[in-house]
């Protein structure tokens, strides 16, 4: 936002200069980019040629008399428009302009004591020259009187403020709103705005229909000048667009973006005449298309709000109008439109289409009382710089309340959120300086929020604003002491990482945000969505990702690339999703092997008992030794079928880990996601330790033939439990299909260790308790000893 001096004078009083004005401002929180002159010179005088003559040793060269008022001047001049009796721009000798210093001197044998001025080499942007501008120099009105300021006589001796305002305070995308805050700085009170003119007798009302037909829209009106005359804007409006960076184009259009700059509220104009006697306002069909005021053919989509007729969309609401209607120079009759668009559907069309002064202001929000100020602005001046006259009444359609927020906050809270000690006096001065409305009800402040600052909804935002004025330099620093709690879940997040760190796995870090193809790959739960970015940064980052896995798989591609093949590494994050219109995130594990695995000295080619192991070394230490399963599945689409499972403890799936599918990948991935957040609520024992035992053990081998479809875990646990007190531990070593077996049958083959930690063990008792084993797994899962 570039702030005029001059623009805003018109309704505040500044008393100090404009650099400490931006300092100022940028202390409660209003930084600014620039603070310059608009025409960084000085010296600029007007002339008279007196004389033009051709220069003897050029063909395009020009030797002037030009007077100054004090003196006549000879200068060396190649306009090609300068000749005797026109007023211009002269830099005498020692001006400053963008350009360099000027300098009297010889010009092909000639002196030139100076230089006469294109606006161009005042500093002013290229948008700004008229095609004589372009072309050659200024040339300035017959009645300019010679010897003065050139720039005072123009209006240009001005100063700019250019702003980065944040996002949230679109109030201050107006001079009215710079206004109020240079008000509330200084305790200043604000000029109200002229929007008187003269309404003829004939109405609109019965000759103008408007018609809404999308809830895109909660405010529109519409009234009809007549009779306006096109013609060049006053200087003073030029002036002040030119400063805030608006192209000035004819009185009529110049004035709509005058009243957009001083309320903030965009207008558009359309030529009555072209348009007829009807707007729509709707959402556009898919692949509509819409010439805009640029010559540009625009393709829309039905995410798009567009002002329409009968027979043809006439404008893209809220971003540009149509080419049809037109402000022209033969326009005698506008209707006027001032309106409200829902914020996020203007977003939407200007990043597709154009980002405008229009749009910007329309995506932050307006206050709808401007929406009617702007329009009976835009009246007063139209009548006043365009001849227009005004017909009465005007054509209003409302689906929103217009009142101010009530928001009250006690003394006490204002304190102790803002960390100092105001009196109730104070905080009732800040709250006048603001231009809140404000009742005092004891130790409470019953504050009336105007409408024009949308950003305020809540106490919060008042004591921000409270805090904001009294100065965020005087508010003194103090240390924060706050109570140590420990974190149990971030404590075995650490453990977790550093486990994996002991593994050999390298941690990753990746961007939440992924294309919406990866946005539910690898999952299993049932009835969730994928949650899309209203304003994606860019199309590949549009979609908040569901699993870690698609992160760490372009991570592998990454890697690939250049040429590293070895890859073991994990990531911690999280994963988002939609469920029955509620959004979600949990935490997560995901891990991801390929290649060769190295720990210490052994290397061996990841498969899926690799990182099944790591699986079974971390669930271990964590504590959830015997609690959990691995169950084989094949109903997950981005795993091998033949080489997938989910993970189950208590009961309760907890995650996946399997072979990425060769139609994601060609190389042999191996991957696996754990939910943190489902894991971490099993409660687990502290670790115990025990003394490793003096007395030795007893192995024995057993292989049993079962039905393919009986598990290996079911096997164990059959084991385990008949195996009692005495069998320390069961370790599956072989699974074999083929020769000798069934083709409906499999071999699983456990080694069993028996050990007692107070006693030597027997061959008699330890023999009894093998053979027990047997006879149960023999019974239970209809299972039989493999002999060979």
């Amino acid at each position: 936002m570039k702030l005029s001096r001059k623009f805003v004078s018109d309704y505040i009083s500044i008393d100090v200069d404009m650099k400490t004005l931006a300092d100022d401002m940028t202390s409660i929180g209003n930084e600014y980019d620039s603070c310059c002159k608009l025409i960084p010179t000085s010296k600029l005088m007007i002339g008279q040629v007196v004389e033009c003559v051709d220069h003897p040793d050029s063909d395009h060269l020009h030797i002037c008399k030009v007077n100054i008022g004090s003196e006549i001047l000879q200068i060396v001049c190649g306009a090609p428009n300068v000749r005797e009796g026109l007023k211009v721009i002269v830099a005498v000798d020692g001006t400053t302009l963008p350009g360099g210093v000027i300098k009297k001197g010889m010009i092909r044998g000639q002196e030139s004591n100076g230089m006469l001025c294109a606006i161009s080499e005042l500093g002013l942007e290229h948008k700004f020259l008229t095609e004589k501008d372009i072309n050659g120099i200024h040339e300035l009105p017959d009645d300019a009187p010679i010897g003065e300021d050139a720039i005072v006589y123009m209006g240009l001796d001005d100063e700019v403020i250019d702003f980065e305002l944040t996002s949230n305070r679109g109030d201050l995308l107006s001079i009215l709103g710079m206004a109020y805050e240079i008000g509330a700085l200084y305790g200043k009170e604000v000029q109200e705005m002229d929007l008187s003119f003269e309404e003829t007798k004939e109405t609109i009302e019965h000759q103008f229909e408007l018609d809404i037909q999308t809830e895109n829209c909660p405010l529109f009106l519409v009234k009809k000048v007549v009779d306006v005359k096109i013609k060049e804007s006053p200087d003073f409006i030029k002036a002040r667009l030119i400063a805030s960076g608006i192209r000035p184009i004819n009185n009529v259009v110049d004035i709509s973006n005058y009243v957009m700059l001083e309320t903030g509220q965009p207008l558009h104009y359309y030529d009555a005449d072209r348009l007829g006697n009807q707007l729509i306002v709707r959402m556009a069909t898919e692949e509509e298309k819409l010439t805009t005021l640029d010559h540009q053919e625009r393709v829309l989509s039905s995410s798009d709000i567009v002002i329409a007729t009968k027979k043809e969309a006439v404008g893209l609401a809220g971003v540009m109008g149509g080419l049809t209607t037109e402000i022209e120079e033969d326009t005698k009759n506008i209707i006027i439109e001032s309106a409200i668009f829902h914020p996020t559907c203007i977003r939407k069309t200007s990043k597709k289409v154009l980002r405008s002064e229009a749009s910007n202001r329309f995506e932050k929000g307006l206050d709808p009382k401007r929406t009617y100020m702007a329009m009976m602005r835009s009246c007063h001046l139209l009548e006043k710089y365009a001849d227009a006259k005004i017909l009465s009444g005007m054509v209003e359609y409302k689906n929103l309340e217009i009142q101010d927020k009530i928001i009250t906050v006690s003394l006490d809270k204002v304190n102790r959120i803002l960390g100092i000690i105001l009196t109730k006096n104070e905080v009732l001065d800040i709250l006048k300086r603001l231009q809140f409305g404000v009742c005092v009800q004891g130790e409470e402040f019953e504050i009336t929020v105007p409408t024009r600052r949308c950003d305020i909804s809540i106490a919060e935002d008042v004591i921000e604003e409270i805090g904001r004025i009294y100065g965020i330099d005087r508010i003194e620093g103090k240390a924060l002491v706050l109570p140590v709690v420990p974190g149990t879940v971030d404590k075995t997040k650490r453990y977790i990482r550093n486990k994996l760190a002991s593994f050999g796995l390298n941690e990753t870090l990746s961007y939440a945000l992924t294309p919406e193809s990866d946005g539910l790959q690898f999952t299993t739960a049932q009835g969730i969505e994928k949650v899309k970015v209203l304003d994606p940064m860019s199309e590949d980052r549009n979609t908040l990702r569901y699993s870690l896995i698609p992160s760490l798989l372009s991570i592998f591609k990454y890697n690939k690339a250049r040429n590293y093949k070895d890859i073991s590494i994990y990531e911690i994050g999280k994963g988002f999703y939609k469920k029955d219109g509620n959004y979600y995130e949990e935490e997560k594990l995901a891990i991801l092997m390929t290649g060769v695995y190295q720990l210490g000295l052994k290397k061996e080619t990841v498969d899926f008992y690799v990182i099944k192991g790591v699986l079974e070394e971390l669930l271990d230490s964590l504590g959830y030794h015997d609690r959990y399963s691995i169950v084989i599945t094949s109903d997950i689409a981005e795993l091998h079928p033949g080489q997938s499972a989910r993970i189950i403890l208590n009961n309760v799936e907890i995650g996946v880990i399997g072979k990425v599918h060769p139609s994601i990948v060609k190389e042999n991935i191996f991957v696996l996601e754990i939910n943190l957040d489902t894991l971490l609520q099993f409660r687990t024992k502290k670790m115990q330790y025990k003394e490793i035992s003096k007395y030795p053990t007893v192995l024995k081998d057993v292989a049993f033939v079962v039905k393919k479809h009986v598990t290996s875990d079911e096997i164990r646990s059959v084991i385990k439990k008949a195996g009692g007190k005495l069998l320390s531990k069961i370790e599956i070593f072989d699974v074999y299909e083929g020769e000798n077996i069934s083709s409906d049958e499999k071999s699983v083959a456990f080694a069993l260790t028996f050990q007692d930690q107070t006693r030597t063990l027997s061959d008699d008792e330890v023999m009894t308790i093998f053979n027990q084993i047997i006879e149960v797994v023999e019974k239970k899962l209809s299972a039989r000893v493999r002999d060979k």
